[in-house]
């Protein structure tokens, strides 16, 4: 299965791949190798009943909200270089990556980014801000039934309160990455790939 993986990956796509995402060759192969072995339907793509076959996103609450943001609006299919473009906001801020050309693109990685792709969590309705039901929604797919209704609707509200800076009961992304200032964004949402 290992040489079918690196047989239809071509070197220049690894190299491209590898320009925009910041994985190394060998972390690349190993995730092809994983694609496709999560590539039931073996057309170059993977469907979100793919990823649902993942353990730890099955059992996750915010699981479907995590496969929905590997596909573009529209899409139903997403293929490996997509697959990597998105798992690239996990993977983590390496030393030598903070002092970069500033003229350069910003990574994937990057602490706005990882912050984008999280709001994005949040913004169901894809307004650019978070409501109070879009967060209540949140709150709920991670709570479950364990606290009730009347709670959740006064987590909400205290959150929109201590977020919500030009008082238009929705918190804005420049709002959300105030509020997450001195959370330690790169190692929370960081998933440590083997080398």
């Amino acid at each position: 299965m290992g040489s079918r993986a690196s047989t239809l990956l071509r070197e220049e796509e690894i190299e491209e791949i590898k320009k925009e995402t910041g994985f190394s060759h060998s972390q690349i192969t190993r995730l092809y190798s994983r694609f496709t072995s999560l590539d039931k339907g073996e057309n170059g793509t993977l469907s979100r009943e793919d990823f649902q076959r993942i353990p730890e996103l099955a059992i996750n609450p915010l699981g479907d909200r995590i496969i929905n943001a590997f596909f573009p609006e529209g899409e139903d299919q997403v293929n490996f270089r997509g697959f990597m473009r998105t798992l690239a906001h996990f993977r983590p801020i390496e030393d030598n990556e903070k002092n970069k050309d500033p003229t350069a693109s910003e990574p994937l990685n990057s602490r706005s980014n990882k912050l984008l792709f999280a709001f994005r969590l949040y913004d169901l309705d894809r307004d650019d801000k978070i409501s109070r039901d879009e967060l209540l929604q949140v709150l709920r797919m991670m709570v479950g039934v364990n606290i009730s209704d009347e709670q959740l609707g006064s987590i909400a509200d205290r959150t929109i309160q201590e977020a919500d800076q030009n008082g238009d009961n929705s918190i804005s992304f420049n709002e959300f990455i105030k509020v997450l200032e001195k959370v330690d964004v790169e190692q929370k949402m960081s998933i440590r790939f083997l080398h």
